[in-house]
């Protein structure tokens, strides 16, 4: 019990170095899963520990941060944390995502160095037997594009807060020039800057991989205020956006047990009926995607709503099948 609470001090010491802002006590017990006056006690015993701690007034409560940061007595990874680190950028690399494979080992090679010589040559075994013990299973589908040069200029004019200008190669325009306020970068199966055209334009995606002569511009582009990347991720089912609807899912008795494992969306409810089958209802847009995602579930759904849905779902099975009856 004694390491255990250590170790809980130990974590609330990082939590705080690791902020710009501070934590108030709330987020301090939320962060550690204990309650208020566990956290009041631990911060009064941290600030034994860290003269340095500060307080900072922001009402109608109180921040507090360890601004100097953690010895490196402190910090020391253990290996399950480095094998994750490196599990992650081998799933980068292995999806084509070699940017971001890049970055993260610039940052394990950091990480690695600033540790001690006793501390890496005492987790090397237990590291290569993870790494050893462990594997990538990569999904088919598109390798996402990541063009070192193209990331930075969306990344600068993001961070800039300033205007884009760009050919899209896509649309029903090949080609024609735009110019945007970006506003965020999606990364998945495929690469989308998120931004909007025109002074009241709707955010929207653009393919990274159809970005040609990308260039920032001298007009500025702050993100309308009300804007929250993911909310605006949280309205389609996929990538896709259009209208939103409410989606009503029958799931049969043969396919419940893993429909209440599933995600379908961040919105969903999902019921159990006295049949041993399962309604999940959630709103969202992306209909297409949907519809593809349902088509591997096979006989274990039924869609109940919308009719779009229903009717993009005949559509997609009836070309698959005027395909592969011939």
């Amino acid at each position: 019990m004694r390491h255990e609470k250590a170790a809980l001090l130990l974590e609330l010491a990082r939590a705080l170095a690791a902020t710009a802002e501070g934590l108030t006590l709330d987020e301090m017990a939320e962060r550690i899963g204990v309650g208020r006056r566990t956290a009041e006690r631990m911060r009064d015993a941290l600030r034994d520990l860290f003269p340095q701690m500060e307080d900072i007034d922001d009402p109608p409560t109180r921040r507090f941060r360890i601004p100097a940061g953690l010895d490196a007595l402190f910090q020391t990874p253990d290996a399950e944390e480095l094998s994750a680190l490196r599990t992650a950028i081998e799933t980068f690399r292995a999806s084509g995502a070699r940017t971001r494979a890049s970055a993260l080992e610039q940052l394990e090679a950091k990480v690695l160095a600033a540790m001690r010589a006793p501390a890496r040559r005492r987790l090397a075994p237990d590291l290569e037997a993870v790494l050893q013990a462990e594997a990538i299973a990569v999904a088919p589908g598109p390798r996402p594009f990541e063009d070192e040069a193209v990331l930075r200029r969306v990344r600068e004019a993001i961070i800039a807060l300033r205007r884009l200008s760009f050919d899209y190669l896509g649309g029903s325009t090949p080609g024609r020039r735009r110019e945007v306020s970006p506003l965020g970068l999606l990364f998945g199966r495929s690469n989308y800057l998120v931004a909007s055209e025109g002074e009241a334009g709707e955010p929207r995606t653009w393919r990274l991989d159809r970005l040609a002569d990308v260039r920032l511009l001298d007009q500025p582009a702050a993100p309308p205020p009300d804007f929250s990347l993911a909310a605006f991720v949280d309205r389609s089912f996929g990538i896709y956006q259009d209208a939103v609807e409410d989606v009503r899912l029958r799931i049969a008795p043969h396919g419940a047990e893993e429909a209440l494992g599933w995600r379908f969306h961040s919105t969903q409810t999902a019921t159990p009926q006295a049949d041993g089958s399962v309604l999940v209802a959630f709103r969202a847009s992306g209909m297409r995607e949907l519809a593809w995602h349902l088509f591997s579930w096979g006989d274990k759904v039924q869609i109940l709503a919308p009719e779009r849905l229903k009717a993009m779902m005949a559509e997609q099975l009836s070309l698959a099948l005027a395909v592969h009856s011939s």
